[in-house]
């Protein structure tokens, strides 16, 4: 059984938030927390994964989790990523004219 610890972000409330889970079907689980239906502090935003790892046992994803939920610097540097890819680039000087 391969057991999934995955990273979501949001950007829907302009603050950069990040929830960290571990599930069996990430398809499945992401669709759940975008309809509403996944954990309370999901719902009302829209999410994207940031990060995935998988495990062979639950024992180890929900080990990782643990350590993922209480690794804020790492959850923030996902965010920045995050905002880096959503902020549109101008290559051409001639666009800020």
């Amino acid at each position: 059984m391969d057991c999934i610890v995955y990273v979501l972000g949001s950007l829907s409330d302009g603050r950069g938030r990040t929830y960290v889970g571990w599930t069996l079907d990430l398809e499945r689980r992401l669709a759940r927390h975008n309809a509403g239906t996944g954990a309370k502090s999901t719902r009302g935003h829209r999410w994207s994964v940031l990060h995935v790892e998988y495990y062979a046992s639950r024992s180890a994803a929900m080990s990782r989790e643990w350590h993922l939920k209480r690794d804020r610097a790492f959850r923030k540097a996902l965010v920045a990523t995050l905002r880096a890819a959503a902020v549109p680039k101008c290559d051409s000087p001639a666009a800020s004219a």
